[in-house]
């Protein structure tokens, strides 16, 4: 057996609405699961084309989570599906900087690509990849 691919990532995060909206802002996401006790979300799975991220709130008391569960531990890739400069102008056009980049990268199928990166409102560093 091998691996076949990523499932998602999770994050921890100081305000899991805040953080939920700012990806359904930027990318547009669907709820695929919701953790609420008494009234309360602690955490989320959210879908953004064929990557999730579970989004926990900090200090939800949830024990299986990151030795370490602290707001801005995260680094992750998205692969993008348009050009490079799509990508730049969709992070243009909701205020967000680009921090590094475009920067010459192969993508875990081999391809040459390009990647831009910028920080989500917990300052996690997230690239977009877009192959040449």
């Amino acid at each position: 057996m091998t691996i076949v691919a990523m499932d998602h990532v999770a994050l921890t995060v100081k305000d899991l609405e805040a953080t939920c909206a700012f990806y359904d802002r930027l990318f547009g996401v669907v709820t695929h699961a919701e953790l609420v006790v008494e009234g309360r979300a602690l955490a989320r799975q959210i879908r953004m084309g064929g990557a999730m991220l579970s989004i926990h709130q900090q200090g939800n008391g949830i024990d299986l989570v990151a030795q370490a569960p602290v707001p801005g531990a995260g680094d992750f890739c998205f692969q993008w599906g348009g050009t490079i400069q799509s990508a730049i102008d969709l992070l243009s056009a909701h205020g967000i900087a680009v921090i590094a980049g475009p920067a010459p990268r192969v993508n875990v199928n081999g391809v040459p690509s390009q990647s831009v990166y910028f920080r989500d409102p917990d300052a996690n560093l997230v690239e977009l990849m877009a192959p040449d």
